[in-house]
């Protein structure tokens, strides 16, 4: 697992998927890990949904213009919109800055 740098932003997404299109909404979402992966200042991303179909995921952007990039990125607006009109009954957004990161792994 990685650790962030301090001044790293997180955005955290946190929403309830509809029960429509799973099909579609799995090929978008694969699509913009691969496109937010092959952004400048991207770091990693983090997700989990459980069985009542809320979702949690954070990525993590070198600096808030690279986090801003990120909002901005036309594909990612194009997803998003089909995100409200389809796929969410609702989400969350919130951005944050890394204070401090570290990890533990079991052995």
């Amino acid at each position: 697992m990685p650790t962030y740098p301090p001044s790293t932003v997180a955005v955290i997404f946190i929403a309830e998927r509809t029960l429509a299109d799973d099909a579609g909404y799995a090929v978008a979402a694969n699509a913009m890990v691969e496109l937010a992966s092959r952004q400048p200042g991207y770091l990693g991303i983090n997700s989990a949904r459980g069985e009542d179909r809320i979702g949690i995921t954070v990525s993590y952007w070198a600096d808030e213009e690279a986090a801003k990039a990120w909002r901005d990125n036309p594909e990612h607006a194009a997803i998003r919109d089909a995100g409200r009109n389809r796929w969410y009954s609702w989400y969350d957004l919130h951005v944050a800055s890394i204070t401090r990161s570290y990890d533990w792994v079991k052995l």
